[in-house]
């Protein structure tokens, strides 16, 4: 994702199971959509029980959208001949908030590092290929606090602009929480500054 971008794309749920067959060999091709590292380690041990035959189950994931993080891991087998594939393949789809995982039967004959590094990568590919991909928007939340003699100014630009409530508080003093697309956060205060007695804050 560029930096002036303010959508990211991500899975909308689990892909299917892949299999791929490469010399006598099964990979096992999956993608699931995560939101925090605590997710990783349940999906993958169920994966281990899924397949307890598996020899290796390597993975790789990635989180964030400003700021990235990942890991990627061989599970035993040769340094980088497989985690890392993996990632490249998330690179490759431009996705985030993402496990990719390839649970691999070994069937007897040796791949080398190279076929390892080719068997992976297309395992991922399959699986990315097989989920269903969404674009999703990066948004910033702000609070608006007025009297609610104001109310029907405050509504009018919320309508106009197409921005969303979140939630809303509507008393004698009015609160309502308001996402906007981060690309209209910095100028979201100004569509209210000749509204007198209504308060704007971000919300972290």
């Amino acid at each position: 994702m560029d930096k002036f971008s303010d959508t990211y794309r991500t899975l909308s749920k689990p892909s299917e199971e892949i299999l791929f067959k490469e010399k006598k060999s099964k990979f096992f091709g999956y993608a699931f959509p995560i939101q925090n590292e605590d997710e990783v380690k349940p999906i993958i041990d169920s994966l281990r029980k899924k397949h307890h035959t598996a020899g290796h189950v390597c993975y790789a994931w990635q989180l964030g959208t400003e700021q990235i993080r990942y890991r990627a891991n061989d599970d035993g087998e040769p340094n980088n001949s497989a985690g890392l594939p993996i990632y490249g393949q998330i690179q490759a789809f431009n996705v985030t908030n993402v496990l990719v995982a390839v649970a691999r039967i070994f069937g007897g004959t040796k791949l080398g590092v190279g076929g390892l590094i080719s068997a992976y990568r297309t395992g991922a590919q399959l699986a990315l290929e097989h989920s269903e991909i969404i674009e999703k928007t990066l948004e910033k939340q702000f609070e608006l606090s007025f009297g609610y003699d104001n109310m029907d100014k405050v509504m009018r630009v919320i309508k106009q602009k197409r921005f969303t409530i979140s939630s809303q508080q509507l008393e004698m003093h009015c609160i309502l929480i308001v996402s906007v697309r981060k690309n209209e956060a910095n100028s979201f205060p100004n569509f209210f500054e000749g509204l007198h007695k209504v308060k704007v804050k971000e919300i972290d």
